[in-house]
């Protein structure tokens, strides 16, 4: 069964989530959060997006994103890659990093965008990474407070509101706001979807057509299906391969970087150009 189109915003701004494959962090340090800004900047240049907030969590990402020329689909493929890509070597693992694309949700109305600017911009205080809004450097919360941003973009809130100091106090008030949140969303891959990646991506519409394959290209499939989010006992129980051997396949494929990724670990890894002390 193929993917349901995502629906489109009136507005054409969209609440984004990305997720950490089966819950597991996606930032160990402030290095890897200052590794996906720029990451960020760099696709924001390439996409011309606008970006009206963000909130970067342990293992899961809040964003507030008005798409210009390219589709979520492509931006967050260039985003999702480029930093994944980065990460696997620097913690010297393999496949996916992200739990399926993304989430998304479409901001029909300006009632709703405001609703969803807070909940980002409050998510670290209401996750207790801060005490009070603005506190904790991940987010948007300062270059609102701030007026401007390096990255933000926060004149279309500003002008929605009215005035500066109005948007403040509605950011800064004590609210029950409810969005789309990543606890909201069983993101485990049901065995149902597997089975049509297995299929898609083989032709094979069972364990025994799959059985008939070279074993060398069941492992290099294997290792595909773990990068389209298969957990390794979801593969083994639906191709019939062992656990150990698939294993096996995915440790070794994280050293097997293709010479395109090489060439943008290179260029991702070139030293940082933000100021410490940078607003969002």
């Amino acid at each position: 069964m193929p993917r349901a189109a995502r629906e489109k915003a009136d507005t054409n701004i969209y609440h984004v989530m990305l997720r950490g494959i089966n819950r597991q962090n996606i930032f160990e340090e402030d290095k890897d959060r200052m590794h996906f800004m720029k990451v960020l900047r760099l696709c924001k240049e390439q996409s011309g997006f606008s970006l009206h907030a963000f909130a970067l969590m342990s293992n899961h990402i809040h964003l507030l994103i008005e798409p210009a020329d390219e589709p979520l689909d492509i931006i967050f493929k260039r985003i999702n890659t480029r930093y994944a890509v980065w990460y696997n070597r620097k913690y010297q693992r393999a496949g996916h990093l992200f739990q399926d694309r993304y989430r998304s949700e479409s901001v029909r109305t300006e009632e709703y965008y405001k609703t969803v600017l807070r909940y980002i911009l409050q998510n670290p205080m209401k996750a207790g990474i801060e005490s009070c809004p603005g506190s904790y450097r991940w987010s948007s919360y300062l270059a609102y407070r701030e007026g401007k941003g390096a990255l933000t973009d926060t004149q279309y809130a500003i002008d929605l509101f009215g005035s500066h100091e109005i948007l403040m106090d509605f950011l800064e008030q004590e609210n029950d706001d409810s969005v789309m949140d990543e606890a909201d969303h069983d993101w485990r891959l049901r065995d149902e979807s597997a089975k049509e990646i297995i299929c898609r991506m083989t032709q094979c519409s069972s364990v025994s057509d799959f059985q008939k394959m070279d074993f060398e290209e069941q492992k290099g499939i294997a290792v595909k299906l773990y990068s389209e989010g298969l957990s390794m006992g979801q593969i083994a129980r639906l191709t019939g391969m062992s656990k150990a051997t698939i294993c096996r396949a995915v440790q070794r494929a994280k050293d097997n970087f293709s010479e395109e990724d090489t060439q943008l670990l290179m260029h991702e890894s070139a030293a940082d150009d933000y100021d410490p002390g940078i607003i969002w």
